[in-house]
């Protein structure tokens, strides 16, 4: 690697900021490292308080032209963003496992593909709605309402380390369709795919200052985003405390937060389920090595086939192949970091020396080297936890059981978070029972992670605020205004 641009598995890199439309360095930088071995990637630009600024203020001055830029120029420019993701897509897929430790086979035929779509569904999205020009028509003589949405202005978006470029987009997407300018800060740990979206922005024509991003290392430069008085949306994925920090921040200028945050969701087993779908199931949630906010790491299994589905878990987790995530023949990846790996370990050791038992896993996979940690099920644990309370964000699942439907509800409702939960259950009137019962964002009902771009997605308590997707993006990415006119007006 040089001081500028890295070769991460043959993909020229840029690693410096992108503002206003150029590449912009800082004095100092920040070693980013792939989990799979520890070997160093690139060395990153350090962002500060003046880089955020300068991002800021470019984000500033491109927003009165791109907010008057027609929808349908908008939405072409989307697509040709789409296009170079598509061109591009075996490069982005590349240097993402590299860079975070995720499946090479699932970014080829999963994310990257998904990637594009974000930008296709959100500029057909955008064209479809006619968002400026929505009339209520009086019943009888009357005033009409003619609502329109009208882009909010700079944003920042502040994306999480474990899907870096799909959930990127799944926020700079809708905030450019919308007409807004945008300031992307990637996550510390996994921040080479955003200068690549970066430079295919720039190939598909999008001007100067429309789309900038801001690297860094610690709090300094995301605070400053989040702090500065020009920012009009924050949108963030990530943990709650940090969470708690921007919403501080933000609050001295009343700036509108969307907040995807963590969940700790439970997957419910009835006794009329179809186990082997349950297995299924189960065994999906230690995708990308457990890192998947959504992840139902609850297991709850009514008593009558807790020990007959326990048994078939075990077996079928138990062959899941861990190792290096560019091997087709891997199922599980490493974690994305050192100090990820160690917090993982933490949270097992402490529920082991507390009382929990490990049916499956329970320490890191040394043989291979890296941040790995082997797939665990942990039994014997008591509902106010740490283990069973607080995200371990690792392939970590604990395994309680329950007598009857009012015990299930219980022990699924009983954690501070709401984002999601599973139901595996063939009583269709039970499923429905349950599912009203819940407190998620979203739930499942005899499958998972089935994800639609027109849903709403997002938490209740501590799993955030506000909701993504359809038409809720463009509600909070947009000023919505109401003008009254009076009758022959």
């Amino acid at each position: 690697m040089n001081e500028h641009t890295a070769t991460v598995a043959g993909v020229a890199v840029d690693t410096r900021h992108w503002i206003g439309g150029a590449r912009v360095g800082s004095p100092s930088t920040f070693t980013d490292v792939s989990p799979i071995d520890g070997r160093a990637l690139a060395g990153v630009a350090r962002g500060s308080s003046f880089e955020a600024g300068a991002a800021v203020a470019a984000a500033k001055a491109a927003f009165p032209g791109w907010a008057a830029t027609p929808r349908a120029e908008r939405a072409r420019v989307l697509h040709a963003i789409a296009d170079g993701v598509q061109k591009r897509s075996e490069d982005l897929a590349q240097v993402e496992t590299l860079d975070n430790g995720s499946l090479l086979r699932s970014h080829r035929r999963g994310v990257m593909p998904r990637v594009a779509h974000n930008f296709r569904f959100f500029a057909d999205r955008l064209l479809a709605l006619s968002l400026d020009d929505f009339t209520t028509p009086p019943k009888g003589p009357g005033p009409v309402n003619h609502v329109s949405w009208d882009p909010a202005g700079p944003c920042v978006l502040i994306t999480p380390w474990n899907a870096p470029l799909m959930l990127a987009t799944w926020k700079v997407a809708p905030a450019l369709a919308a007409g807004n300018t945008v300031v992307l800060k990637p996550a510390e740990w996994s921040p080479l795919t955003a200068s690549l979206l970066a430079d295919i922005a720039a190939d598909a024509g999008l001007p100067p200052g429309v789309l900038n991003v801001v690297q860094g290392y610690g709090s300094e430069a995301g605070a400053a985003l989040v702090a500065h008085p020009d920012v009009c949306r924050i949108g963030f994925t990530g943990s709650v405390p940090t969470a708690r920090r921007i919403a501080a921040s933000a609050a001295g200028h009343l700036t509108p937060l969307s907040l995807e945050l963590g969940g700790k969701s439970p997957l419910l087993v009835f006794a009329d389920a179809d186990l082997d779908l349950a297995v299924d199931l189960a065994v999906e949630q230690y995708d990308n090595a457990g890192q998947v906010c959504l992840a139902a790491t609850r297991l709850l299994v009514e008593e009558s086939v807790a020990t007959e589905f326990t048994s078939r878990f075990v077996a079928k987790a138990a062959r899941l192949r861990q190792g290096d995530p560019r091997d087709e023949a891997t199922d599980i990846g490493p974690l994305v970091h050192p100090a990820q790996l160690e917090k993982v370990d933490g949270f097992v050791r402490r529920a082991v020396a507390s009382g929990a038992r490990a049916l499956l896993g329970g320490t890191p996979n040394t043989e291979l080297g890296g941040t790995y940690y082997r797939p665990t099920l942990l039994t014997d644990v008591a509902q106010d936890s740490e283990i069973v309370q607080e995200e371990v964000f690792g392939p970590v699942l604990t395994l309680q059981t329950f007598a009857d439907e009012d015990e299930a509800l219980a022990l699924a409702n009983g954690t501070r978070f709401g984002l999601a939960a599973t139901v595996v259950a063939s009583d269709d009137e039970r499923a429905r029972r349950v599912t009203a019962a819940l407190v998620a964002g979203t739930v499942w009902v005899n499958c998972f992670f089935v994800r639609d771009l027109r849903a709403p997605f997002g938490g209740s308590r501590a799993s955030g605020i506000g909701r993504e997707g359809g038409t809720w993006s463009f509600d909070f990415f947009c000023d919505v205004k109401n003008t009254v006119t009076a009758p022959g007006s």
